[in-house]
C-alpha cells in the first residue's frame, strides 16, 4: 500500500519536492484558494502549524482553482495574498488540480484512502483537509467546513501515537 511518501510535488516558488521530507512527521494536506468564503481558515491553519511545528506537524497547503476559480493568481500572487493577509508560514506547492484528469496523483491516493460522504472520492470545495500520521497513511478527512482549530486534539493524539 502506498503513502504520501511515494510522491512527488513541486513547490509555490517551483522547486521539486518530494513527500518524503514529511516522513515520520503527522501532516495536514488541504487543498487552498484565496477568494473562497473558507480563505480566512488560513489564519487558523497557520495557528495549528505554528503550535505544534516543533512536535513534528506541519501543514501543506496546495492551492487549487477547480471550485468557482477561487485561486486565478499565479504562484507569486498566491504567495504573496498568504504572506500579506494571513502571515502563513507553512509550505504552499504549485497550483494543482485535486479531480479529474488532470488530478495530482498525491490528491488521487489521499482521496482513495480517506473517501467522503456515502464513500464519493471527489473533493467537494477548497479547504477540504487530510490529515496524515506519521507512518505517512490517512487518518481522516476533513469537509471544508471543519476549522483547523477543532483539529487539535486529532493533531495531539497523532503526534503521540
Amino acid at each position: 500500500m502506498q503513502s504520501i511518501y511515494d510522491f512527488k510535488t513541486t513547490t509555490l516558488n517551483g522547486t521539486p519536492a518530494d513527500m518524503s521530507e514529511w516522513r515520520g512527521k503527522v501532516v495536514l494536506i488541504v487543498n487552498t484558494a484565496s477568494k473562497c468564503g473558507f480563505t480566512p481558515q488560513y489564519k487558523g491553519l497557520e495557528a495549528v502549524y505554528e503550535k505544534y511545528k516543533d512536535q513534528g506537524f506541519a501543514v501543506l497547503g496546495f492551492p487549487c482553482n477547480q471550485f468557482g476559480a477561487q485561486e486565478p493568481g499565479n504562484a507569486e500572487d498566491i504567495g504573496a495574498f498568504c504572506e500579506k493577509n494571513f502571515g502563513v508560514s507553512f509550505p504552499l506547492f504549485e497550483k494543482i488540480d485535486v479531480n479529474g484528469e488532470q488530478a495530482h496523483p498525491l490528491f488521487t491516493h489521499l482521496k482513495q484512502q480517506a473517501p467522503g460522504v456515502l464513500g464519493t472520492e471527489g473533493i467537494k470545495w477548497n479547504f477540504t483537509k487530510f490529515l496524515v500520521g506519521k507512518d505517512g497513511k490517512v487518518i481522516d478527512r476533513f469537509a471544508p467546513t471543519t476549522k483547523p482549530e477543532s483539529l487539535q486534539e486529532l493533531i495531539e493524539h497523532a503526534l503521540q501515537a
